[in-house]
C-alpha cells in the first residue's frame, strides 16, 4: 500500500529477462537515490518462466503481474499501478542508462506530458540497433509520423520515455503489442498533448537470447497502426487524386480520343477511368466511415473541424446530390436508349456508342453510390450523437 507521495515510478516490462533485470533495477535505484528522488521501480511481468519474478521482488521492485500478453499489455498493466505523479518507461534488456534520466524528469517537471528518447541524436552504440532499424524502419516510420501527424518527434519508437500519470490517462491507450509505442506518441499528438525529446544513449542489450522484437512483422503493425490512424492519408487524400485524376482524363477521352505520339487513348481507357472514379469517391466516402468510428470508439479526439463536417455531410444533401446525379444519368440512357430504337434496334458503331453509355453510367452509377453511403453515414451517425 502507497504511504508516501511517490513523485516518479520506473516501469519496466518483463518477460524472461532474468539476465539483465537485477542491472536495470539496480541502476534505477542507483538515480532515485543519487538525486534524492521519491520514487519505485515497477516490474510488470508478462509470464516470466526464468525467475524473473523472483529477481525483481529480491532487488526491491514492486511486481506487477499482467495477465494479458504483449508489450503493450505490460506496459499498460504496470503503468496502471504506478503510484508515481510521473512515469518513466524504458525496457529491461540493459539498453537504455537507467542511471542516467534527470533530462527526462526536468521536462516532465517542466508541465510538459510526455517526453521522449532520441537515440539519433545522443547516440547508437555499435551493435545497439540493428542495420534495417536504423537505416530504414525506425527514420522511414518516424517520417511518416511527422507526416501524418505534425509531431515533433524524431525517433518515433525510442522505448525510453516519461510522461504524467494524467496526461496517460487522457491518451486512453488500447493495443497490447509493439505498436503501444506508436499509439502514445500518435494520441498525445492527436489530443494537443505538451511534448518533447532528449538525446538518449542506445548500448547493446546485456541479453544472450534473441530479442522479442520482430522486424518484419512489428514494422508492418507500427505501419498499419499510423494509417489506421490517419484516415486521410490512407482514404480521402488518394480518394481525391484518384477522382480528380479519372474526371479530368476521362472527360477529356470522352469527348475525344488522346493522342501521345504514337499512343492513342481511346474508349478502353475511359472504361479504365470510370472504374477509378467509382473507387475514387468510395475512398472518399470510407474516410467519413472511419473518421466517425474513431470519434465514436474514442480512438481520436472530436475536433469542431469533425463537427462540421459531420453537419455538412448529411443524409438529406447525400440523398438529393445523388438523386440528381443518378436522375442524370437516367436521363441520358434513356436517350441512348432511343437512339438505339430510332435505328431500329440494329447493330451500333460500338467505339461511339460505349462513349456515350459511359458517359450515362457514371453519373446513375454514383447516383446510387452516394445516396447509400448517405445512409450508411447517418446510420454511424446515430450512434456518434448518443455519444
Amino acid at each position: 500500500m502507497q504511504t508516501v507521495n511517490i513523485e516518479l515510478s520506473i516501469v519496466m516490462p518483463c518477460l524472461n529477462e532474468a539476465e539483465t533485470l537485477e542491472t536495470c533495477i539496480n541502476k534505477a535505484f542507483t538515480f532515485l537515490n543519487k538525486n534524492q528522488v521519491i520514487g519505485e521501480v515497477v516490474i510488470s511481468d508478462n509470464g516470466s518462466t526464468d525467475g524473473s519474478q523472483a529477481i525483481a521482488v529480491a532487488c526491491g521492485a514492486r511486481l506487477v503481474h499482467a495477465e494479458d500478453k504483449g508489450y503493450g499489455a505490460a506496459l499498460q498493466a504496470g503503468i496502471e499501478e504506478a503510484f508515481g505523479t510521473y512515469i518513466i518507461m524504458g525496457d529491461a534488456d540493459d539498453s537504455y542508462d537507467f542511471k542516467n534520466l534527470m533530462l527526462y524528469l526536468e521536462k516532465l517537471r517542466d508541465g510538459y506530458d510526455l517526453v521522449m528518447g532520441n537515440r539519433f541524436k545522443g547516440g547508437i552504440k555499435k551493435g545497439a540497433m540493428p542495420f534495417l532499424h536504423k537505416y530504414l524502419g525506425n527514420p522511414v516510420l518516424t517520417y511518416i509520423g511527422q507526416l501524418f501527424f505534425k509531431t515533433p518527434i524524431g525517433d518515433f519508437h525510442c522505448g525510453l520515455r516519461g510522461f504524467s500519470k494524467t496526461a496517460y490517462m487522457q491518451m486512453e491507450l488500447h493495443t497490447t503489442g509493439m505498436e503501444f509505442a506508436s499509439e502514445m506518441v500518435v494520441k498525445s499528438s492527436l489530443r494537443g498533448l505538451r511534448i518533447t525529446e532528449v538525446p538518449t544513449i542506445l548500448s547493446p542489450d546485456g541479453r544472450t537470447r534473441p530479442p522479442h522484437l520482430r522486424t518484419w512483422r512489428d514494422g508492418w503493425r507500427h505501419l498499419r497502426f499510423l494509417l489506421m490512424f490517419s484516415p486521410n492519408w490512407l482514404f480521402l487524400y488518394p480518394g481525391i487524386f484518384i477522382s480528380t485524376l479519372s474526371t479530368v482524363f476521362g472527360t477529356m477521352l470522352l469527348l475525344n480520343p488522346l493522342k501521345l505520339g504514337n499512343i492513342t487513348f481511346d474508349i478502353h481507357t475511359s472504361i479504365i477511368l470510370s472504374f477509378m472514379l467509382i473507387v475514387g469517391i468510395q475512398l472518399i466516402y470510407f474516410h467519413f466511415f472511419v473518421k466517425i468510428y474513431s470519434v465514436i470508439t474514442k480512438l481520436t479526439p472530436e475536433t469542431d473541424r469533425f463537427k462540421k463536417m459531420f453537419r455538412y455531410f448529411n443524409l438529406e444533401r447525400g440523398l438529393v446530390i445523388g438523386l440528381l446525379s443518378f436522375l442524370c444519368g437516367l436521363i441520358l440512357m434513356l436517350n441512348n436508349f432511343h437512339t438505339w430504337q430510332s435505328m431500329g434496334f440494329s447493330d451500333l458503331e460500338p467505339v461511339t456508342f460505349v462513349r456515350k453509355v459511359l458517359f450515362s453510367l457514371i453519373p446513375l452509377t454514383l447516383g446510387i453510390q452516394i445516396m447509400i453511403y448517405s445512409f450508411m453515414l447517418s446510420i454511424i451517425g446515430i450512434k456518434y450523437k448518443k455519444v
